[in-house]
Parts: structure tokens; sequence; C-alpha cells
């Protein structure tokens, strides 16, 4: 029998570590560098561990947004229009919005039934 490639999209799958793709990498390590500044603000008030707790959590957050895709839900209102797309897009496509201060406008047609 011979070996059959099954073509599929690989588009950022370089695993580093075998958890951390590249993008996910760079998120985590965002999170990371502002937990560490938030560390060093809180170590100079002598509570250090709050802020290596910071530094944990703002680091998986980062792999999180990084990592994860938004789910498929018809409960929720987000996930009906953004289901499948990654965290990351989702997030800077909202911030561009708000930064342009883009306003939607829906027209309705109105037909006039004249008998």
């Amino acid at each position: 029998m011979g070996t059959y490639n099954i073509p599929r999209n690989v588009k950022g799958e370089g695993r580093i570590l075998f958890i951390f793709s590249t993008k996910a990498l760079i998120y985590t390590a965002i999170g990371a560098t502002v937990g560490f500044i938030l560390y060093l603000f809180f170590n100079m008030i002598k509570l250090g561990m709050i802020g290596i707790i910071l530094m944990l959590i703002l680091g998986l957050i980062g792999f999180c947004i990084g990592t994860f895709k938004v789910p498929n839900n018809n409960s929720f209102e987000i996930c009906k229009k953004a289901g499948g797309e990654n965290i990351d897009e989702v997030i800077k496509r909202a911030i561009k919005f708000k930064m342009q201060k883009n306003k939607l406008y829906l027209y309705t047609r109105e037909e006039n039934n004249n008998d």
C-alpha cells in the first residue's frame, strides 16, 4: 500500500515546546512582560508574591488569546458572528473599530403596497 498526503491548512503550525505556536509564544511573552512590570511595582511595596501571581495570570491570558478560537455557539451574540475565528483577530478588529469611531448604519427598505 502507498501513503497519501491529506491536504490541510498548516498555516501557523510551527510549534515550540509542543504547546507554543509562534503567535502564542509572542502573546505569552507580551502578557508576561506586562505582568513583570506589575511585579516590579508590587515588589517595591513588599507584595512580590502578588506580582508573581499577576505575571503568571497575564502570561496565561496571553497564551489563551494567541491559541484559542471563538467557539461556535448560538447562545451568545458574539459567538454567532465570530464563531471559529481567532480571538486575537476579533480583538484587533474591535480595537480598530473603536479607534476609528466607526458607526454602522442599517437601512431598511419599506415597500408600499398600494392596492
